[in-house]
């Protein structure tokens, strides 16, 4: 990939002296004073930029979005007296984490649907047993990146607050969300008593997350997260590159998402493609192609050395004569053309049907 000259999904991964010089390029007018010291610096500044983004009093930052959810599932557990959570089994949480908000935390999860998709607000509603916190993931990453509409998410939350309940938002990928629902950051995050945000999954940081959330709730957050051993001596590396990464994308991610919808309409004419959604709620989303995975997977190596050009990640198998690899439109795609994608889509597909196997 970072011998490639055309990048459709993705961007090139950096290398360290190039992440260094980007650290340098940041404007944060901090440079010359001491650096954090288990907090402050240019973690406190980022803190607050975060916080003020989503229109919360207050935001604590944390090493992983997984520390920080677990963190925010313990701290509403505590005060609704309740250790249930209702929430997906595509989420990351029971997905991507170990389940580490069972093992770990000791909070126990009940879902309000099994289907690729949001929940409804019905589906909350009747729930069959209380819980303390509802979990929603914006955009529902292993269903496709799919987002409620607005009138939709409303009423996700005003059913969940009508059994008595807290509303978490699990935003990694928040801050590209706004555009299908139609209003801006705070609007959204307003709707909950809590947001957590990923500072590299979209910005293109380090690592590192934020908690955000009122000033009583974030204090207890900061607590929690001294004992998970978050509280680290100094993390101004993750906190100067998710500003770089405040100021470089979030201007940008009006671009990605609405060329997103381009390459997928393009992706979509080539033969036995099925891309999901057809329109795609944010700039990510699924591509289903005639697999197998390991023909199509040789058949992206083939195409990046014989043609410098880097078409996805890695396919799996995902159901009979199918497999699917999850496409995201960022800078490096802009320049791609629809029939620019066709084409290289077709060469994927013709190197793929004279793989081995």
């Amino acid at each position: 990939m970072r011998g490639c000259d055309r990048i459709l999904s993705g961007h090139r991964t950096a290398s360290v002296r190039e992440r260094l010089a980007d650290l340098a390029a940041v404007d944060y007018e901090g440079l010359d004073d001491r650096p954090d010291f288990y907090g402050g610096g240019p973690v406190a500044a980022l803190e607050r930029r975060v916080a003020g983004l989503l229109g919360k009093p207050d935001a604590v930052f944390f090493p992983t979005g997984t520390m920080a959810q677990q963190v925010a599932l313990r701290c509403w557990a505590e005060r609704t007296g309740n250790r249930t959570v209702a929430l997906h089994p595509l989420g990351h949480l029971e997905v991507h984490e170990r389940k580490a908000y069972q093992t770990l935390t000791g909070l126990r999860g009940v879902w309000a649907t099994t289907e690729p998709r949001q929940p409804t607000a019905q589906e909350v509603r009747d729930l069959d047993e209380p819980f303390g916190t509802l979990l929603v993931e914006l955009p529902l990453r292993d269903a496709g990146f799919l987002l409620p509409t607005w009138d939709e998410l409303n009423a996700l939350v005003a059913a969940a607050r009508s059994r008595g309940a807290k509303v978490h938002f699990d935003g990694a990928r928040l801050w590209e969300s706004v555009f299908h629902l139609g209003r801006d950051l705070p609007t959204v995050a307003g709707l909950a008593d809590s947001v957590y945000v990923s500072l590299y999954k979209t910005l293109g940081g380090l690592s590192g997350a934020l908690l955000a959330g009122a000033e009583d709730f974030t204090a207890q957050a900061r607590a929690w997260r001294h004992r998970y051993g978050g509280q680290l001596f100094q993390q101004w590396p993750a906190a100067l590159a998710a500003l770089g990464g405040l100021d470089r994308e979030l201007p940008r991610l009006p671009e990605y998402v609405a060329h997103a919808r381009t390459v997928a309409a393009a992706l979509a004419e080539l033969p036995g493609a099925r891309v999901f959604p057809h329109v795609p709620h944010t700039h990510q989303f699924q591509l289903w192609l005639p697999g197998p995975a390991t023909a199509l997977n040789a058949a992206v190596l083939a195409l990046a050395e014989q043609q410098k050009t880097w078409f996805a990640n890695v396919f799996t198998d995902r159901s009979p004569g199918l497999a699917m690899t999850e496409m995201t439109v960022a800078a490096p795609a802009l320049e791609w053309t629809a029939a620019d994608v066709t084409a290289a889509g077709l060469a994927l597909l013709e190197l793929a049907a004279g793989a081995p196997g």
